[in-house]
């Protein structure tokens, strides 16, 4: 059975980032074949003419190496797996939401507290937040209580969101929004985990001796 040569695959380099058969200028260069096995360094042309023989590409994989390194694959297929594998990254992205907490002027403490806990609870899901203060009858004469209460709220959860803007009066309704600190609840909920496997780990360990 003869070799199976293919007509070549070019990327174009304003097209692609990753260059391709002949798009690989470069002398010579490190090849690795499909199974991962190192074919040593080679002329380009040499890498090249045993790409096409397979009937697969020359792919760089490791162009700031000396000598460049590439990879002997099917490069459409390659590609494929990419973008599939960014659409099921894509797809597993949280999708943020805007959550709304509303607050009474005269709130007591134990509901405000109540309120910071589930916008809290929001955040950490990566959904931002609308923090409003209703304004009834002749209450809106106090609209310093409201701002006030906002900016309580704002110093509550301060550990974990980052203000989109000041607060605005729109009507009866004093509102301003909250987004996640993401870097920094993204260090929380790791603390979390290690603090959970760490219990779970020392629960193993007294079971253990127990045993």
């Amino acid at each position: 059975m003869g070799f199976r040569r293919r007509r070549w695959r070019d990327a174009r380099p304003e097209e692609d980032k990753i260059k391709v058969n002949r798009a690989i200028r470069v002398p010579e260069v490190r090849v690795v074949n499909e199974d991962g096995q190192q074919l040593g360094v080679m002329a380009t042309e040499t890498a090249r003419d045993i790409a096409g023989r397979v009937g697969l590409d020359l792919v760089e994989i490791a162009p700031t190496a000396d000598p460049p390194v590439c990879k002997i694959m099917d490069y459409g297929r390659y590609k494929y797996e990419l973008k599939k594998k960014a659409a099921s990254a894509k797809k597993s992205q949280h999708q943020s939401h805007l959550k709304e907490i509303k607050l009474r002027p005269q709130i007591s403490d134990h509901d405000f507290d109540f309120k910071v806990r589930n916008a809290r609870k929001f955040l950490f899901g990566g959904d931002k937040v609308r923090c409003t203060v209703m304004f009834r009858g002749r209450e809106i004469v106090h609209t310093q209580a409201g701002r006030d209460l906002l900016e309580r709220l704002k110093e509550c959860l301060g550990d974990v969101a980052v203000p989109e803007s000041t607060a605005r009066m729109e009507g009866r309704i004093l509102s301003f929004t909250l987004a996640p600190n993401r870097p920094v609840i993204e260090k929380l909920k790791a603390r979390e985990r290690a603090a959970e496997a760490k219990a779970a780990q020392g629960s193993e360990e007294t079971k253990g001796a127990e045993d």
